[in-house]
This record gives structure tokens, sequence and C-alpha cells, in this order.
């Protein structure tokens, strides 16, 4: 993927079409899992069931790992990687403050008071990151 503009943003992954290519496997294997018997397949035995799926080794580590984070750099979009955090019992507020690096109460208090500040958050650059 070259390299974009919107990628100074900091915290998050813009999911683009060349995001969305990269990502598309893993995406159907998260989707995949909105079905009772494709559950059941996963659990049973998850790196049969992975084989489906022709992601990179990268994707696939990322799912065993449950690294969400990397899920979405891999290509993951968040509502399709949310089908695997709730497979594993985890509400969306739990999966954002996971991946937000905070508990979940804090999370929840930062978003009740209108989200986490733009100052000091525009840009990776503000953070001395490029």
């Amino acid at each position: 993927m070259t390299k974009k503009e919107y990628e100074d943003i900091p915290g998050t992954f813009v999911f683009d079409a060349d995001r969305s290519r990269e990502g598309y496997h893993l995406n159907m294997f998260c989707i995949s899992l909105g079905k009772q018997v494709n559950r059941d397949a996963f659990k049973a035995d998850p790196e049969a069931y992975l084989d489906k799926y022709p992601m990179t080794a990268d994707q696939r580590a990322a799912i065993l790992a449950r690294d969400w984070n990397e899920m979405l750099r891999l290509g993951g979009n968040i509502y399709y990687t949310s089908k695997l955090a709730a497979f594993d019992g985890i509400t969306f507020q739990d999966l954002a403050a996971m991946m937000s690096g905070m508990e979940r109460e804090e999370y929840r208090a930062m978003m009740v008071n209108g989200g986490r500040s733009v100052e000091g958050n525009r840009y990776k650059s503000e953070w001395g990151e490029e």
C-alpha cells in the first residue's frame, strides 16, 4: 500500500479501498461467524476453520492472538472484526476500550464526556512519530 496523507491520523487505521482488498479474506472469516454452524466449527478447530480463508500468516496470527488493532492494520474492518469479539463474549464497548488501551469505565467516561480531545491527536507528527 502506498502511504496516504490520512495515514498520519494517530490511533486508527482508515478502512479504504486498499485496506478492503488486503483484508478481504480476514473480513469474510469474521462475517462467517454470524452463522451458528460456522461458530461451532471455529470453536471445535480454529486452525482448520481458518484454513478455509486464504489469509496472510500475519492476519491468521492476529486472529489467533486476538490482536484487535493488528487485525485492523492488516485490513480488518471494525464491524467485521467485532463479530469475532462477540464470538469471544466481548461487547463492542469493551472491545473499543481494549483497543484504546483503557479500562472499560475509563473508556466509557471519556466517551460520555465527549470523546478524546483532538488537541495533540490530529497527527502522528504531534507525537514525534512519522
